[in-house]
């Protein structure tokens, strides 16, 4: 059977593509837009936020990148129609907004479960079934959301949160399945603890902060751009046979135990 001759040295670029960045006017979702940018796609930068989406766009535009900033509330269903609708044609979807309420089940209101499950489940599922159809239609794309480690290891005070990531890996599958015949590649990220807005709380608590870099094998915690590389390679053409599959970016946290070192001997 032959193929074409693959060009190596441009099995990550992303010239002349479009990349819609949901989630990127800060945190893991900026990094990743600048990241994609650098490899020459052209990206949305959305976000809730106008004023975050604008200051990426900025950075991206330093550096001699192409970008455009888009307000958008995933929670809006009509607002994220729209949106798959104007970048139907793009050729990868990213999105990395979520939230998370760390309380104890005896402790939560249905409020805060509705808040957690909205943003991070139902938001995610509608924006892969309406930006997986437009790519469907459109010969194909990558829809690359985020989970967690919590999708598959837990402590006190997750369970909602872990709920909903478990969730979305879940849906990443199914969509896959399903959009898969049509060209359409589907996968998640999954982040050990990384310094962003969303774990503040835990960085201001040394004790916490400093449990929860040992645990890790690497023995320290993630930064933002380090998610980058998984986005940009999910985005790429480097993981053309790849979807349904969860890309775990922990530095070892869910490989190792690592409440214990025992003796060597």
């Amino acid at each position: 059977m032959s193929h074409p001759q693959i060009d190596y040295s441009q099995l990550f670029r992303l010239d002349g593509r479009t990349v819609v960045v949901i989630g990127s006017g800060s945190g893991i979702g900026c990094e990743s837009a600048q990241a994609l940018a650098a490899q020459g796609a052209h990206v949305v930068v959305a976000d809730y936020s106008l004023t975050g989406a604008q200051s990426t766009v900025a950075l991206i535009a330093e550096r001699g990148g192409a970008a455009e900033a888009y307000e958008i509330d995933v929670l809006d269903d009509d607002a994220v129609a729209v949106a798959a609708e104007r970048f139907g044609t793009a050729s990868a979807l990213v999105f990395t907004a979520a939230t998370n309420v760390r309380k104890r089940m005896d402790d939560y209101t249905l409020d805060e479960f509705d808040r957690v499950v909205n943003l991070n489940l139902r938001a995610s599922f509608q924006l892969i079934r309406k930006f997986g159809a437009r790519f469907a239609a459109n010969g194909g794309g990558s829809i690359i959301g985020f989970a967690s480690i919590r999708a598959q290891v837990v402590e006190p005070g997750q369970g909602v949160y872990a709920a909903t990531k478990a969730g979305l890996v879940q849906l990443a599958k199914t969509a896959a399945a399903e959009y898969g015949p049509q060209g359409v590649r589907v996968n998640v990220v999954a982040p050990g603890v990384v310094e962003t807005p969303l774990t503040a709380q835990i960085k201001a608590d040394d004790e916490w902060y400093g449990a929860y870099a040992q645990k890790a094998a690497l023995g320290r915690w993630s930064r933002p751009d380090e998610l980058a590389g998984a986005v940009v390679y999910l985005a790429s053409d480097a993981s053309s046979f790849v979807t349904g599959s969860t890309l775990t970016v922990d530095g070892g946290w869910t490989a190792i135990d690592g409440r214990f070192t025992p003796p060597a001997s």
